[in-house]
């Protein structure tokens, strides 16, 4: 299978990127990873202009790197959404690429199975709430297998992943792919 990983953490070597590794060591003895750190693209905000409705092609009127991203996507089979949680969200910047799938080119996708590593500071029960909201709404609407999900509380400064089992289980979820 292969398995495409967004990877929204603006923090390189930070929390999330130690979950991401991790889960790469367990899945890629039997599948193709590929990870995109979306801090080394330029990935410009949704405009909501819906050109790329009426194009033939699907292409956004942005020029950015997205067009990358487009392509990666066009061979997942299987998605993994990784990323820091700030004021109970995503980062940003990995909610600019999630926000420029509205776009009729994600229906040429042949991803079906998805998977999510979330990491925060805070400790609260609450804290992944909002996100596993959006996250089952996607499920149903892109009728996606969901394959589990790893969520970190705790975790502020770098490395603070590595207290705990977290680590352990995002390699045992890469692995049980």
């Amino acid at each position: 299978m292969n398995i495409l990983i967004l990877s929204g953490s603006p923090r390189k070597g930070g929390n999330t990127d130690l979950l991401v590794e991790a889960f790469v060591k367990g899945a890629s003895p039997r599948h193709h990873v590929e990870i995109v750190s979306v801090r080394d693209y330029k990935i410009n905000s949704c405009m909501g202009c819906n050109a790329c409705f009426t194009r033939e092609d699907h292409a956004c009127s942005q020029k950015d790197d997205m067009l990358f991203v487009y392509d990666k996507m066009a061979n997942a089979e299987m998605l993994v959404i990784a990323s820091p949680v700030y004021f109970y969200g995503l980062s940003a910047q990995l909610k600019a690429v999630i926000d420029r799938f509205h776009n009729p080119i994600r229906d040429t996708f042949h991803i079906h199975k998805i998977a999510l590593l979330l990491v925060g500071a805070a400790s609260l029960p609450e804290l992944f709430d909002g996100i596993l909201v959006q996250y089952k709404l996607c499920l149903k609407f892109f009728k996606l297998e969901d394959m589990g999900h790893i969520l970190v509380r705790g975790a502020k400064d770098k490395g603070d992943v590595k207290n705990g089992d977290s680590l352990k289980q995002a390699f045992e979820l890469g692995q049980s792919m």
